[in-house]
């Protein structure tokens, strides 16, 4: 007996969406953790203070704002605004020093491209803002085609839903029919939020546990290993 495939119509079946892509950007497509994690040390340093690399790592992902006030918060040191909005403006420039060392991970492009070709919509949502954003998007190759949504444009960014829910409505799909591609438990928890489907990559440090315990529904290596499996998440490319 044949079984309808997603998209099929039947005799009292609505035709189901195909699925879109919201890719994170830093650890999922291109390989910048660990220039965002010493960009960090070095605007913590600045501001008189010592905190652990490792301690920085667990909180790439979240949103700059959040991730200002969650580091001085390892410290114990009380947050002011004041504080918070210094320690962007540091972190910020000292990326921006960094950022000349930034690649596209494996496959990262290849996936893109294949995506495109299957007619398969995507589009970035990342909590850098456009500034930041903007060498890493042209290491990537993407162009003002791309609708990215950047935390410039939303209210609060990762761990909440709002980058993915604006990213799903620039493309005009249901969140319910996205997939969700990012490396942090931050981002997962963000797709879980929005009640998007939820894709890990083990490319930005977190360890396979951790990102399934956040929600993924599979896990890969990189960009590369997605694309040898996309199958696995409802995409089909023509041989």
């Amino acid at each position: 007996m044949h079984s309808p495939d997603a998209g099929e119509t039947g005799p009292g079946h609505a035709p189901m969406p195909g699925p879109a892509f919201l890719f994170d950007l830093d650890g999922t497509l291109v390989d910048s953790v660990y220039q965002h994690v010493l960009a960090w040390r070095e605007a913590l340093a600045a501001a008189g203070i010592e905190l652990s690399v490792w301690r920085i790592h667990r909180r790439i992902g979240m949103s700059g704002g959040l991730m200002a006030n969650a580091l001085l918060r390892e410290t114990g040191h009380r947050v002011t605004p004041e504080e918070a909005d210094r320690l962007l403006r540091l972190h910020a420039e000292a990326y921006a020093r960094q950022a000349p060392q930034v690649r596209p991970l494996p496959g990262a492009r290849e996936l893109l491209a294949s995506l495109s070709q299957a007619g398969v919509p995507w589009t970035i949502a990342t909590s850098a803002r456009l500034d930041s954003a903007r060498p890493t998007l042209e290491a990537l190759g993407i162009g003002p085609e791309v609708p990215v949504v950047t935390r410039d444009q939303v209210r609060h960014a990762k761990p909440d839903p709002d980058l993915f829910l604006t990213a799903a409505a620039r493309l005009g799909v249901p969140i319910g029919a996205a997939v969700v591609v990012g490396d942090s438990v931050w981002d997962l928890l963000a797709a879980r939020r929005a009640r998007a489907l939820g894709v890990g990559l083990l490319s930005g440090g977190y360890g396979q546990d951790e990102l399934e315990r956040a929600g993924a529904y599979r896990v890969y290596e990189d960009p590369a290993d997605l694309l040898a499996h996309l199958d696995e998440v409802g995409v089909r490319v023509a041989e």
